[in-house]
């Protein structure tokens, strides 16, 4: 197949995208109105909690068995280099460019975190209905290509909300100490000079005196207890073991959002997996003759409305970096020269590496999946983390309006690439 057919091939999917974009981008202007912030919201929380979900399900119980499921196997390892290689080269830019402490979590969230499950859910199945695909015929390239898009959603669902959650939430607290040093100083203060006004033998938290006053003064909208009741004693003699239970479950729902972690979607692509690795359920379910295909069918439906619900929701999005500021030029080229340079080419080199060592199948689809991880914008996830730790949302604005309109080019040059790599 000749270069310019694969740009063809590569192109026509990533304008369908760019046109249904600016769809979402008007609708969300001030002059329309229609996909205002709540609407975006509402959409988004429809497509999060029903549409995805059953798109990953029914799309994987389609195509999963336990033998293909286990020629998969190399996704998630390529998908944990590629966050890890991101993270890396955001370290990178922050140092060189001496990016301030407030922007930190949006440099790393943007260069670690790519959009390796809404973005691919789009571009595959729209890239197996064209004439040049390299992929075979149009309808098993796309079940095939939904069943690995999910899955490499699943995957990124989980390393966000363990790997790239906990580098923004280590580096937005960093910036968020540096600036209330000084209110934590007048806090300390202040709950000393409202000690020093009891007697000295009610001033232990952890001792219960009789005549003590009950009065109580206020920290931090908290109340300063003076004194201790039976039942924070009682609480003082819990055996250590059980204290140290507490503290390490504690730490580690601190550290992983469980909630996050099992979304919706991963949750979806569990039951797609249980459905597809079991004989009996997946010919109960899934099939023509199945006697339970209504399920099957009632899914396929509302997943279908899952891909222009996102492309809408991404324009609408991208309007908001119109009217933020506060970002450095020279930060967003960098950023913009990780995901669509220096990730892309690595990724090459990785898949090709893997190949060679016979690590990947060969099937040209999965291969260009895999090939395809490295060369997306940022995701959309980290705008929920960002939004948690209020750790730039207006910055982030700003480079996710920038990287989705350099991507329109990025995507195109690179798909074609990859199309010609593994055809």
């Amino acid at each position: 197949m000749g270069l310019w057919e694969l740009f063809v091939t590569a192109s026509l999917p990533v304008l369908n995208v760019l046109l249904v974009t600016a769809v979402g981008s008007i609708s969300a202007t001030n002059h329309v109105g229609i996909l205002t912030e709540n609407a975006r919201k509402h959409l988004n929380n429809v497509v999060f909690y029903v549409f995805n979900p059953a798109l990953n399900a029914v799309n994987l119980a389609q195509t999963i068995t336990l033998e293909r499921m286990l020629l998969l196997w190399f996704m998630p390892v390529n998908l944990f280099l590629n966050f890890v290689i991101g993270s890396a080269l955001a370290w990178a830019i922050i140092h060189i460019f001496k990016a301030p402490s407030r922007i930190r979590a949006v440099i790393f969230a943007s260069c670690s975190a790519g959009n390796v499950g809404n973005l691919l859910l789009i571009l595959v199945p729209a890239m197996c209905k064209e004439r040049g695909s390299p992929f075979g015929a149009p309808d098993i390239c796309s079940k095939f290509g939904l069943s690995f898009a999910s899955l490499s959603l699943a995957i990124g669902t989980i390393l966000q909300w363990s790997y790239v959650f906990n580098i923004v939430r280590v580096t937005s607290s960093y910036a968020q100490d540096k600036t209330a040093t000084t209110d934590s100083v007048s806090k300390v203060m202040f709950a000393e000079e409202a000690i020093s006004l009891f007697p000295e033998d009610c001033r232990d938290a952890m001792v219960s005196t009789r005549g003590c006053s009950t009065s109580v003064y206020p920290l931090n909208n908290a109340p300063l207890l003076l004194y201790k009741n039976e039942e924070s004693s009682t609480a003082s003699k819990v055996p250590m073991s059980s204290s140290k239970i507490s503290r390490f479950l504690k730490f580690f729902c601190g550290v992983i959002d469980l909630k996050k972690l099992f979304a919706p979607a991963t949750v979806g692509v569990i039951f797609g997996f249980t459905i597809g690795v079991i004989p009996q359920l997946k010919k109960a379910i899934i099939g023509e003759t199945a006697p339970l295909r209504a399920i099957q069918e009632s899914a396929t439906l509302l997943g279908n409305g899952t891909i222009p619900s996102l492309i809408l929701i991404m324009g609408g999005n991208l309007v908001k970096g119109m009217h933020s500021s506060g970002v450095k030029m020279s930060i967003i080229i960098g950023i913009i020269v990780i995901r669509y340079l220096a990730l892309p080419l690595l990724g090459i080199g990785i898949v090709r590496l893997a190949i060679h060592l016979g690590m990947v199948h060969p099937d040209p689809l999965y291969r260009f999946i895999l090939l395809l991880q490295y060369a997306v914008p940022p995701a959309m996830n980290i705008t929920s983390m960002i939004q948690m730790f209020e750790a730039g949302e207006g910055e982030l604005s700003v480079i996710f309006l920038w990287s989705y309109a350099v991507a329109s080019a990025a995507l195109t040059l690179w798909s074609t690439l990859f199309l010609w790599l593994v055809s």
